[in-house]
């Protein structure tokens, strides 16, 4: 059986880890990294490109998406390509446009 949220216990420490959380996508330069990489894998020059931002500022961005286990990368070569780091960060995302769109 499929656990729904109201079915998960959450503790102190969860909920605390979930504010944590969603305070990641305070950021709207980080909502906008995010929601980039939705459908594919960039490179930082491909969203600094995409966003019209320099190449610092997404790294800058980047560090704390992947500390936060939102994005992933792999290594192509020198090239070093990022994508959201599961089904669940779509999953916000997507939650959260429908959400805006009601």
């Amino acid at each position: 059986m499929k656990k729904t949220v109201t079915s998960i216990k959450a503790d102190e420490t969860m909920l605390f880890n979930l504010a944590e959380l969603f305070k990641v996508f305070g950021d709207s330069t980080r909502v906008k990294i995010l929601h980039s990489l939705l459908n594919t894998e960039l490179s930082v020059t491909e969203i600094a490109q995409k966003l019209m931002m320099t190449q610092p500022a997404i790294s800058q961005q980047l560090r704390v998406l992947k500390s936060s286990g939102l994005v992933k990368f792999r290594r192509e070569g020198k090239l070093v390509m990022y994508s959201l780091a599961d089904e669940h960060v779509s999953l916000i995302l997507n939650i959260g446009i429908e959400h805006l769109s009601e």
